[in-house]
């Protein structure tokens, strides 16, 4: 194997394997799926797509069963690349729809189901501790242990210390991604959310609840290259203070379908409350208000999980840098949005994992060494709020009920 690209990556956002879901759940397999893995039927995740290349890649399939093609996260080709070595991590693993995160291993049933070759999948390595150490040629001239490898937003999790369970956070990016460390007992997903492993250290692995919401940042990037009504994301700040309120404009961002915790890959996006004197400043407000409804939406499933209110927000993500975004959420939240001193929390997280994996930290360090940098408290009344979210969730009924049957 060289570790040369066979075909484009197919990134998370693809739906092209909407439609074999939409086969398999006819045919009764969610439940599987469901119980093996904590996700959901829904080609945001890697299972279908590898069986969609397998099925469309010319002389593919006869390449994985020869040993000359494998299949992997993003993760798992660069360890290749620096190391040689085609290993993962459990975090990233878990999200492939062929992981049983109850056994810690790759699961045959739906191996089976979708026609993935065991022998085509990464060996699975615990998150902290050295995976394989650099190639001399891979990093010029070093040969470095790789010790720290994990998710997107399980290493934002360990990068703001929710090493406890109830801790959460949540990623603002291109989508939004809310997740809370439930510890070492794996249960049954809430309806709505996903359960997915968060990291492994040693044999053990701590798992999390997870919100995915495909479409935030990735909104007002529409308003930019879509609609051209900006030229850069940061003039939406500016633009929704400069209205009193949002004058009834609603934007459901449902660009890709909806993600958590409704789940509809039907539903299409959709503005209501246009009038003749709407403008770039209603359309920009609406898409910042729509980040922090939709996380509301996931705020509020997972405290009906858990029985348990959220204490505050820890935030992370590129969108923060919006301050008029993070007082929104908090006053539709209701409760604190607190910003760490280091921003890049997805990237420390998997510092940090490595800084465990060799040794040099603890667990606890990581815990009493995260520090904040900016809060911002509530400051809405309950009233406006409950009025806000009513619009909300008006405008939300309308996108669901929008879908198209083509895809």
């Amino acid at each position: 194997v060289s570790g040369d690209p066979l075909h484009p990556a197919i990134v998370w956002q693809d739906r092209r394997t909407a439609r074999r879901c939409d086969e398999l759940r006819a045919a009764g397999r969610e439940p599987l799926v469901r119980e093996r893995t904590g996700l959901v039927l829904d080609p945001y995740f890697s299972g279908t797509k590898i069986q969609w290349l397998l099925e469309h890649v010319s002389g593919l399939r006869e390449s994985v069963l020869r040993g000359r093609a494998v299949f992997g996260t993003v993760d798992s080709w660069l360890l290749f690349k620096l190391t040689g070595e085609h290993v993962t991590d459990p975090s990233n693993a878990s999200r492939t729809m062929l992981y049983d995160i109850a056994g810690g291993r790759w699961d045959p049933d739906l191996l089976d189901l979708l026609g993935v070759p065991v022998a085509s999948l990464p060996r699975v390595l615990p998150s902290a501790g050295v995976m394989g150490e650099t190639r001399p040629s891979a990093l010029h001239g070093h040969a470095v242990p790789v010790a720290g490898v994990a998710g997107d937003q399980q290493a934002a999790l360990f990068g703001q210390a929710c090493v406890d369970p109830g801790m959460g956070k949540n990623t603002y990016g291109t989508g939004s991604f809310l997740l809370s460390n439930t510890g070492f007992k794996r249960s049954e997903p809430p309806h709505g959310l996903l359960r997915t492993i968060a990291w492994g250290i040693g044999a053990s692995s701590t798992y999390a609840l997870e919100a995915s919401i495909f479409v935030t940042g990735a909104a007002v990037q529409w308003l930019r290259d879509g609609l051209r009504i900006i030229d850069a994301a940061a003039e939406t700040e500016a633009l929704a203070e400069s209205l009193e309120g949002n004058e009834g404009v609603y934007f459901v961002p449902a660009l890709t379908g909806l993600g958590s915790p409704h789940w509809d890959p039907d539903a299409r996006g959709t503005i209501v409350g246009l009038t003749r004197g709407s403008g770039r400043a209603q359309l920009a407000r609406a898409t910042l208000e729509a980040v922090a409804y939709q996380t509301v939406d996931a705020v509020r499933a997972m405290e009906s999980a858990s029985g348990e209110a959220l204490p505050e927000l820890r935030a992370d993500g590129g969108a923060t840098v919006n301050g008029w975004l993070m007082q929104f959420q908090a006053d539709v939240l209701g409760v604190p949005v607190v910003l760490p001193e280091t921003a890049e929390t997805t990237a420390l997280g998997a510092a940090f994992l490595a800084g465990v994996g060799v040794g040099l930290w603890t667990v606890n360090d990581i815990r009493s060494g995260w520090r904040e940098r900016i809060r911002y408290e509530p400051r809405m009344g309950e009233d406006e709020r409950a009025s806000l979210l009513a619009g909300w969730g008006d405008a939300l009924a309308r996108t669901r009920g929008a879908g198209a049957p083509g895809r």
